[in-house]
Parts: structure tokens; C-alpha cells; sequence
């Protein structure tokens, strides 16, 4: 079973969430509610969510704050709440590794679609870091599944638009501009297609990308996460752990054995 924090300030929100999902559908199971950032800052430590749905406005301590103060440590799938005056905040928040953002007012399918986004991302990481540990050799990991033919003729616009665009900040509403499909709609079609969401085949990709780069050792560590498009360092390292089970110096460390 998964493990579910709900954050929300709106007690009759939160109580709705709670109410009207399925949980052991998915999975899931409900361990704790919190009011406010403080709130759930103080419960993701005490209690090691896998999954922690959460508002951005809030009291004390808003969403993303709680987020950036605490995802990185304790390595959660999130997924975002947000009005439409917040829009861009949670797209900003999807590039930074949450799962998925809803939009309100609440809309249960939407819901339940982020919910099996965040447990599907749960399940993948999973067994990449399993398949990745008994690998034979440190070097010989893989990120991406073996390529198969794609049915879908969208998703393989999606795979041509990563590989010709991962080292730039890529986003949602970047696809939904050039493939002039909604992000809700991709999303959905790609998830079918690959078994996996868009933005975790991305980091996925990027990681791969990466560790090309590691192998050849002709750029510097502090620009790796840089070249593939991850970013600073801090979070290059957080990203690689998250899929690798280990750090890059870890990684490095094992590979030089």
C-alpha cells in the first residue's frame, strides 16, 4: 500500500478529497491530514509519506515552500493543487519534480487521474532502482525500457519533441503549444502508449543522457545536470538518487571499482 498525506487549509476540501477517492483501488491508503505547510512539513517527517497531495495557497507555510523544504530528503511523488491564479506556479512545480497539479474547483476523475500518475510514478522508480542495484555491471544501467514500436502516432511526436528539446526547460504547456494538443489530452495518450507519464519519461531521459555523460568523463561534475537539462547541481544529484538508489559520487565511486 501506498501512503497518502492530504495538506489543504480547506477543511471541507480536504474532507472531500478524502471521501470521494477510492483508495484501495489505487493502492493507497490515507495516513494523515494536515491545515497548513507547518502542518505538513511536521507529518512528511514524522510519518514518510510515498505520496503527498497538497494546496499551494495556505497558511503559516504555503505548498511549494513545504515542498522544496522537504522533497529532496524524504522522496515523495506529489501532486499539486491549484486555483487558475496559481496556474503557472504548479507548471513551474511539474518541471521541479512534482507529479501532477488539479485544478479547482475539484473534479474527482481529474483527481483520480493524478493520484494514479503519483502511484505509477511510486511503482516505476521502484523498479528501476531494483533493476538498476542487481544490474551486472555498475556501468551498464538503464533508465529507458528497450525500444518497442509505438502504436500511438502522438506519442511519438512527444518522444521526437524530448529528444530534440531535453536540455531546455520543457514543460506541459510546451507540448500543448507545438503539438497543439491539450496537456491533459497528451498526457492521457501518452501514458497508455509508454506506461509511463511525460514528465517522468523526461527526467528519465535526461538521466540517460547523463550518465553518457558521466561515462565519458569530459564534462565537469557541476555541469552535468546543465548539459541534460536538470539543472543545478543539488538538483541534479537529488533527481539522480531518486531514480539511481545512490548519489552521482556514489555512482561514480562504484563504477571506478
Amino acid at each position: 500500500m501506498y501512503n497518502v498525506l492530504l495538506v489543504e487549509d480547506e477543511e471541507i476540501i480536504r474532507k472531500g478529497i478524502r471521501n470521494s477517492i477510492p483508495w484501495e483501488e489505487f493502492g493507497c491508503r490515507v495516513i494523515g491530514e494536515a491545515g497548513n505547510g507547518e502542518e505538513g512539513k511536521q507529518l512528511i517527517e514524522e510519518l514518510r509519506p510515498d505520496i503527498v497531495i497538497t494546496d499551494i495557497n495556505m497558511p503559516l507555510m504555503d505548498g511549494l515552500t513545504m515542498l522544496a523544504q522537504t522533497k529532496f530528503q524524504y522522496d515523495y511523488a506529489a501532486v499539486i493543487l491549484t486555483g487558475y491564479s496559481e496556474f503557472e506556479y504548479a507548471r513551474e512545480a511539474i518541471r521541479n519534480g512534482v507529479s501532477s497539479y488539479v485544478l479547482k474547483p475539484l473534479n474527482t476523475e481529474e483527481m483520480k487521474e493524478a493520484l494514479e500518475q503519483a502511484v505509477l510514478e511510486s511503482q516505476n522508480i521502484y523498479y528501476l532502482r531494483r533493476r538498476n542495484e542487481t544490474a551486472a555491471e555498475p556501468g551498464s544501467v538503464s533508465l529507458l525500457e528497450p525500444k518497442k514500436e509505438i502504436q500511438d502516432p502522438l506519442a511519438e511526436q512527444v518522444l521526437a519533441y524530448i529528444g530534440a528539446n531535453y536540455r531546455n526547460k520543457l514543460t506541459l504547456s510546451d507540448l500543448e503549444q507545438n503539438l497543439h494538443y491539450s496537456e491533459r489530452y497528451i498526457s492521457r495518450r501518452f501514458q497508455k502508449a509508454l506506461g509511463t507519464t511525460v514528465i517522468e519519461y523526461l527526467n528519465r531521459y535526461r538521466l540517460q543522457k547523463a550518465l553518457g555523460l558521466l561515462k565519458e568523463g569530459k564534462v565537469p561534475l557541476s555541469e552535468v545536470g546543465w548539459e541534460c537539462g536538470i539543472g543545478e547541481y543539488k538538483y541534479f544529484n537529488y533527481v539522480f538518487k531518486k531514480y539511481m538508489g545512490c548519489s552521482v559520487k556514489e555512482y561514480q565511486g562504484s563504477r571506478n571499482k
